[in-house]
């Protein structure tokens, strides 16, 4: 069955049944509006919110947009999200502080899990999917009625909630699942094909939060000339495709790739992907992302489901992911890989941390630790690694001030060196790095980096090479060698200064290894020691006790140091830039997990790379939990806090790569020139 046909079936057949709810609903709001009742309240706050998803559907139509003036949009979309605006977040029961205060604990979080559910009613509206809130409107009727029957304690009402979780239409998981796989399909798709760019009303149809961000970027790409947009595009295309050719893979099968962009970058992303089609590939748009209403009020709740997470439901959504890509085959196998618009510019955020919002226990993070390699496991499947490749590219948001206009253009400019040209020189880089046996790194200036970096052994160095000289292709823009270090001997400490990784502020991050592991951490966020210890477990460890250095880089892109100096702005750039401003090291995985045994070419010397694993990785055929993490965070060292790197051969000879902040390779001299220009 076509998926249109699907959901215009799956709508027909629940009409009356959602009728029914919402009559119900409103009975019940009339019928309790007198009480007393902190739970009786609650029903009704989630009451309105289902009504008020019912009123929107009602107006709602693909041309909702166009009949309404700017203004009333934008209204529209504020009174939405009002609840987690500053002021008003503090009051909600999205807000899992609160709802301890009101409810106490236990209940309290357990009854935010349950009203956000009934906040996001009105987002399927712009997806014409409400059916799918039906199953939570009768458990919502039925929770009035246990509680008015007294089965108002926490344990009742936990294994009422669980019920509705539990009860999954699998014919609608399974058409939701091949939905987002699918080339010209959804709502994405139809606003990215069909709106009309010159008018800022086409950004509502998303139903995602806009703010001035979304709405400056969609006038300023408007604006932004032909010729420079389809430079990017074809920047952007090309890292695609030329990651198949440098990997040696086949484009050819392929037929669909996932374009991840954010709202207001239409117009390039409509670029990108008609390049694309020049090799037979068609887009689907299972993401597209906007600035958050409230990021405290998603690291609240990052564990939301906490308190009914269990093994038995792991094991059921496991089977049936498994289930829904056995039934997608024909579309998971086509597919070539994401081409993904890396943002940057929004202000850096430190959480405060929550006592009241729920965490996994050590037993739930192993559940989880084991799920997520599973996950990869099923997927490896049906889309293996080392048959697909993608394209990452950043681009700055309004967001980050100013002289937004000016940063564009820098790194437009970063973006779009010439790769082959600094290939050239990088692999210069890369033959001093393969006569190593270690490599030493070491900071300056206050920062106390002081570690030794394990190479691997190379059978044959005339045909095979530690180190990845990698290029604008898959990661955009030009600029690292990498490698896949020892683990055993890697030993030290790395610090940095001041980082922000997955979004989040860490002050003198301190992390010391021990035969490749971490062994020890600290920061200094908080004046509390224990505390800071937690973050970096919830936020940089988990769902792990250690993590091994997968990945020991040295980033070459030092136009692209520049311009974070030039304009103040290392606070917010992505790790996809920052890494390639100097020595990196990569928690986590490798950067070849999953496809070690692919063959991977330099694209110099032809050189193989073979330092693909490492001593956990190597475990991958007797077990893939004990082989791989699921996780892989880049900490980058900036130039001016890096004494030296040295490679160090097995005699004893010491090579420098990088003195002082400048690179030592007779050859590399091209590099050094960004840093000096700056300093004039």
């Amino acid at each position: 069955m076509q998926l249109n046909e699907f959901y215009a079936r799956k709508r027909e057949e629940t009409a009356k049944q959602c009728n029914n709810a919402w009559a119900k609903l409103e009975k019940i709001q009339l019928e309790n509006r007198n009480s007393d009742s902190k739970l009786i309240q609650f029903i009704n706050k989630c009451a309105t919110e289902a009504l008020i998803a019912r009123k929107l559907e009602l107006e709602f139509d693909d041309e909702y947009y166009k009949k309404h003036s700017l203004e009333e949009l934008q209204k529209l979309n504020s009174d939405m999200f009002s609840e987690l605006a500053p002021g008003n977040y503090e009051n909600s029961m999205l807000n899992p502080t609160y709802a301890v205060k009101e409810f106490g604990a236990g209940m309290g979080q357990m009854l935010t899990f349950y009203y956000s559910t009934f906040f996001n009613f009105k987002l399927y509206v712009f997806s014409q999917k409400n059916f799918l809130n039906l199953k939570w409107m009768n458990n919502l009727i039925e929770m009035d009625a246990l509680i008015k029957a007294g089965a108002d304690d926490y344990e009742s009402l936990k294994a009422h909630i669980v019920k509705a979780i539990n009860d999954l239409d699998e014919e609608a998981l399974l058409m939701s699942f091949r939905s987002k796989w699918t080339p010209e399909y959804g709502k994405n798709y139809k606003v990215i094909k069909n709106a009309d760019l010159s008018d800022n009303r086409y950004l509502y149809q998303y139903g995602k939060y806009i703010s001035e961000n979304e709405l400056k970027i969609a006038d300023f790409m408007r604006s932004y000339p032909e010729d420079k947009l389809q430079q990017l595009a074809e920047c952007t295309a090309k890292g695609f495709v030329r990651g198949y050719e440098l990997s040696r893979k086949d484009l050819t099968k392929k037929k669909s790739f996932n374009f991840i962009y954010s709202l207001g970058q239409e117009r390039l992303a409509r670029a990108v992907a008609e390049k694309l089609t020049k090799y037979d590939l068609k887009a689907f748009y299972s993401r597209v992302s906007s600035t958050s209403p409230n990021k405290q009020y998603n690291y609240d709740n990052r564990f939301s489901n906490a308190f009914f997470y269990n093994q038995e439901i792991e094991d059921s959504m496991s089977k049936l992911f498994e289930r829904q890509c056995a039934a997608s085959e024909d579309v998971l196998s086509v597919y070539g890989g994401p081409v993904y618009f890396d943002n940057f510019g929004e202000k850096p955020f430190n959480p405060e941390q929550k006592t009241e919002c729920l965490k996994y226990s050590p037993e739930q993070q192993k559940i989880r630790q084991v799920s997520r390699i599973k996950s990869n496991q099923i997927i490896q499947k049906y889309i293996p690694r080392d048959e697909t490749s993608f394209c990452i590219i950043g681009f700055p948001t309004p967001e980050i001030g100013e002289k937004f206009e000016e940063i564009y253009e820098a790194t437009a400019e970063v973006n779009m060196l010439d790769t082959e040209k600094w290939e050239a020189i990088q692999q210069k880089i890369v033959d001093r790095l393969d006569r190593a046996e270690k490599v030493h790194v070491m900071g300056t200036d206050g920062n106390e980096t002081d570690i030794m970096v394990m190479m691997q052994k190379l059978e044959d160095p005339t045909k095979h090479s530690n180190f990845v000289n990698c290029g604008a292709d898959v990661n955009i823009p030009v600029g690292e060698v990498f490698t896949s270090p020892k683990l055993t001997g890697t030993d030290g400490v790395l610090h940095i200064k001041e980082t922000f990784l997955g979004g989040l502020k860490y002050e003198n991050l301190k992390l010391t290894f021990k035969d490749g592991f971490v062994s020890d951490y600290s920061c200094t966020n908080n004046e509390d020691e224990e505390k800071n210890r937690k973050y970096i477990e919830e936020n940089l460890l988990f769902p792990h006790k250690t993590l091994p250095i997968g990945e020991f880089a040295i980033g070459t892109n030092t136009l692209a140091h520049v311009m974070a100096k030039k304009f103040d702005i290392l606070d917010v750039l992505p790790v996809l830039i920052i890494e390639k401003m100097g020595p990196h090291f990569a928690i986590g995985d490798t950067c070849f997990s999953w496809e070690e045994d692919f063959p991977t070419y330099n694209p110099i010397d032809g050189k193989e790379v073979t330092a693909r694993e490492n001593e956990m990785s190597c475990k991958r055929n007797e077990d893939p939990q004990k082989a791989y993490t699921s996780v892989h965070t880049d900490i980058t060292l900036p130039y001016e806090e890096l004494g030296f790197i040295t490679a160090i051969t097995p005699k004893g000879e010491k090579l420098d790569i990088i003195r002082n902040g400048r690179f030592a390779v007779p050859g590399t001299e091209e590099f050094n020139k960004y840093l000096d220009e700056m300093e004039d």
